[in-house]
């Protein structure tokens, strides 16, 4: 027998779903109620406001984030480790498209989301920098600390500004693709090419066809 899944995690689901296709800023609370057939009492019995709605998909971000963003455990990282690290950061990117959209205007409406944002922000880019060191430490990557440091400055620039970018130079904005956030991944691995160590070239290129979008068809594929 199916679990049943609780109002407020339906609330939370079907308020994902909206903001990722018309935006956050075109859905109101009204439209989570409609678009559910509740009234708006009983999705105010779980949620206050749209904010507390945020909170939640935010926490499920970060927490699936989180969960994939550290290096391996016993071992070194090889290339495969690379592979999935890419995949899911895709897969967060494309479910939780919404907050990458409109993140300015969510930190700048609620003061407590930014500072969690901060935090978490920092997080990232800590354990980003030690999946390089450990992909330094295996061979696959060639870096001094400093490059380390600022080639995930540069990755965490890239991947957090992508859709945003996106939906300035695409006519429909609201029609994001998956393929489209790939490309965004496909340019942090170009990035990360030229630091690629000898015996790790014929495996990382073949990672970086897999993920080569032509940009023809991630901006302007309708």
């Amino acid at each position: 027998m199916a679990k049943r899944i609780k109002t407020s995690q339906r609330i939370a689901n079907n308020s994902l779903e909206l903001f990722n296709q018309l935006g956050e800023r075109s859905v109101s609370t009204n439209h989570i109620a409609a678009h559910m057939e509740i009234s708006p009492g009983n999705l105010y019995y779980h949620f206050p406001n749209k904010q507390a709605i945020i909170s939640v998909l935010f926490s499920e971000y970060e927490s699936l984030v989180l969960s994939f963003l550290h290096p391996p455990e016993g071992r070194l990282p090889n290339v495969d480790d690379k592979r999935f690290y890419l995949q899911q950061l895709l897969d967060a990117m494309w479910r939780y498209r919404f907050l990458y959209r409109d993140i300015e205007h969510l930190l700048h409406s609620d003061t407590e989301l930014a500072t969690r944002y901060r935090r978490f922000s920092q997080r990232c880019l800590a354990q980003a920098q030690a999946i390089y060191a450990g992909f330094v430490e295996a061979g696959i990557l060639r870096m001094t600390p400093q490059q380390i440091e600022s080639l995930s400055l540069n990755a965490w620039i890239i991947l957090t500004s992508w859709v945003g970018f996106l939906c300035a130079t695409r006519e429909n904005s609201d029609q994001l693709s998956e393929q489209a956030i790939k490309r965004g991944v496909y340019q942090l691995l170009v990035l990360e090419s030229g630091f690629v160590t000898d015996q790790a070239r014929e495996a990382v290129d073949e990672l970086i066809k897999q993920y080569y979008v032509p940009l023809e068809h991630a901006l302007y594929a309708q």
